[in-house]
């Protein structure tokens, strides 16, 4: 009996040990301790802080100034991430070429020493692939440092496809628009600067 006893007392302890214990845990709700980052709370509520990765038609205002006839004027730099070759360190072959940007009609023919940069399509579609709200998210999506790019400036990325095929020209080649009067030209990993020579 007294073990039975003693066994019913030990339970009874538990239990209220086990019943304290409940008590003396405080809810997560109404507890003045910081509460632990979540997953949701660790996301910046600042989208500027990233670039819109999506394909649309140009805007009425990129698409003024993107149209036209340009000229290569100055090596800008190269991509941080890998250094084309044909290129580096001086870029020179590709300084006072032309490329014509037309609403029907683009041609690239008028980069002379590379014969795989050698296009021309009748009604490409010109599509903006990213819009990056500022330097640094520009930066973060492609890792290519622009010289004279501040910290606001908005900078899109085109790309011209074959209205056929829909599939992007079959060259390295992409294009830079930033605050809709820059022209930045891609090649490879060769950072060029534009002027434009005629509408």
């Amino acid at each position: 009996m007294k073990k039975i006893l003693l066994v019913y007392i030990m339970i009874m302890l538990m239990l209220a040990s086990a019943c304290g214990n409940v008590e003396m845990t405080s809810n997560p709700n109404t507890s003045s301790e910081p509460k632990p980052e979540t997953d949701e709370s660790i996301i910046p509520k600042n989208t500027s802080e990233y670039c819109t990765v999506e394909r649309i038609n140009l805007d009425s205002e990129t698409e003024k100034y993107f149209y036209g006839t340009w000229k290569v004027e100055k090596l800008l730099g190269f991509a941080n991430s890998y250094n084309d070759a044909s290129e580096y360190p001086t870029g020179q072959k590709f300084i006072g070429d032309e490329i014509i940007i037309k609403k029907d009609f683009f041609s690239s023919k008028g980069l002379k020493n590379y014969k795989k940069y050698q296009y021309e399509l009748k009604n490409p579609l010109y599509e903006i692939t990213a819009a990056c709200e500022n330097s640094l998210s520009f930066y973060r999506l492609y890792k290519i440092d622009i010289p004279d790019l501040n910290i606001n400036d908005v900078v899109k990325a085109i790309v011209i496809s074959d209205p056929s095929t829909k599939q992007s020209i079959p060259v390295s080649v992409s294009f830079f628009v930033v605050n809709n009067n820059r022209l930045i030209l891609l090649s490879e990993a060769t950072i060029f600067e534009l002027k434009k020579m005629t509408d």
